[in-house]
């Protein structure tokens, strides 16, 4: 007779969060799958890893569809593997990681160069978005969409080719591909004209000595630079809703297949439909940040909260807040992008943007909920159920017999949020404040 070898692991009186409800159950994990959830523990017979969840939360794990890992090319920041371990730590079971590495993935094998990357070494399930330029239509055109997450263009805030602001080439890409393309909506020609104006401003105001702008008695260190303040002024609001609007209007002439990421504004709120995000073709994600902070928190954060689209005023966040909790925002991610000191060295022109997020995005989603921001299950449906759906992911995203046992445990003590163990593919990929490295996740696949 054959032993059954296979891991059985039971997670018992967790308070469950999952399609719109919350309720004390348990789940029963078989080797890499959920086989059972009951409301009511019943009879559990037979050998298991049994865990003792009562007074935590047990949710899906959470799906970033949204981060810059930094690998190939960039390593002196961060590694597919550092960042991977983060994202476990962090309840992230599954990522999607964008294509302005070094060389920039535009390729389908540059993609599948750093699928065999994260196979050696990523603890959370993976995907690699495609780099849209204006000369890689055969590329996008091959990308199997059983296999692929999406693709990738920048209609502002790139360098190299990725940058596609003629109408042209965004037709001939929103028409080519029946997969999901993910947006980065900023008009350059806007931001490049705030530029030339606030920099005539600022001159005007100040009196350069040698060559250096002079603020608050203080000479700049970049000369060149202006002050962090003109950030959300350069990156405006108009440039962000000029963006956005186009892109939603090629999608409506093309029939594409959008995802517009990052919303920062009220006013990009209103070109998007309410509702359940299944059926829609023209979807929008806001990213952690904007949600957390407003352009006031520059004055005591500085560029450590610097990112593109720019951090804006705090009516603009209490209008993406209400948007989540009303189905307006459909996914929220983190846009997880991680530099050194030095880089973040400087204001407006000089310092990078990207802040790094990892692994404190789910936790700090759940003390909004007891800010009064959102419902725990608004948590669950933006991080886990709806980049699921809204990417078609195959059997995630959901606490469901017959899906993969990604999951995440969390606990709330004085007032403050952890993640308590993290399951990917029924592993536990990290418990009470250790990574197992020797967890490894799977590639994503796609019911498309």
């Amino acid at each position: 007779m054959a032993c059954n070898t296979m891991q059985r692991t039971i997670i018992r009186h967790a308070t469950l969060v999952n399609e719109g409800r919350t309720f004390v159950g348990t789940v029963v994990v078989e080797g890499e799958q959920i086989v059972r959830v009951v409301e009511e523990e019943g009879e559990m017979t037979g050998e298991a890893a049994v865990i003792d969840a009562t007074g935590m939360y047990l949710l899906p794990g959470v799906i970033d569809e949204h981060v810059h890992f930094r690998e190939p090319g960039m390593t002196h920041k961060a590694t597919i593997a550092s960042e991977s371990y983060k994202a476990v730590m962090g309840g992230i079971t599954s990522f999607m990681d964008m294509p302005n590495c070094i060389p920039q993935t535009t390729t389908i094998d540059l993609i599948e160069a750093k699928h065999r990357i994260a196979e050696t070494c990523s603890p959370a399930n993976w995907s690699f978005y495609l780099g849209a330029t204006k000369d890689n239509l055969s590329e996008i055109e091959r990308l199997d969409p059983a296999t692929n997450c999406g693709i990738k263009v920048f209609m502002g805030s790139s360098t190299g080719g990725m940058l596609l602001g003629d109408d042209k080439s965004l037709y001939a890409v929103f028409r080519s591909t029946p997969l999901p393309i993910a947006l980065h909506c900023e008009d350059q020609d806007i931001i490049t004209a705030n530029i030339a104006r606030y920099k005539a401003e600022f001159a005007s105001i100040n009196s350069p000595s040698a060559g250096q702008i002079v603020e608050n008695g203080k000479s700049s260190k970049y000369p060149d630079d202006l002050p962090l303040r003109y950030h959300p002024l350069i990156r405006s609001e108009e440039a962000c809703y000029r963006s956005s609007a186009r892109a939603v209007e090629i999608a409506e002439k093309t029939g594409a297949n959008i995802h517009i990421l990052h919303i920062s504004t009220a006013r990009e709120l209103n070109l998007f439909q309410q509702g359940p995000v299944e059926g829609k073709q023209i979807t929008a994600e806001a990213c952690i940040p904007h949600l957390l902070y407003s352009d006031a928190d520059y004055a005591t954060m500085g560029t450590a909260i610097k990112c593109n689209p720019a951090i804006k005023t705090a009516t603009d966040r209490e209008a993406l807040r209400r948007a989540v909790r009303e189905e307006i925002i459909d996914t929220v991610a983190t846009d997880h992008a991680p530099h050194t000191s030095a880089d973040k060295e400087g204001g407006a022109l000089r310092a990078a943007s990207g802040i790094a997020t990892l692994p404190h995005s789910l936790t700090t989603m759940l003390a909004l909920t007891d800010e009064g921001c959102f419902n725990v299950t608004d948590v669950v449906r933006t991080m886990c159920h709806n980049p699921a759906l809204r990417y078609h992911i195959a059997r995630r995203g959901f606490i469901r017999p017959g899906y993969q046992a990604d999951l995440v445990l969390v606990k709330k003590t004085n007032d403050v949020w952890t993640v308590q163990k993290t399951w990917v593919n029924g592993t536990l990929a990290y418990s009470d404040g250790t990574a197992n490295p020797i967890a490894r996740g799977q590639r994503l696949t796609f019911a498309r």
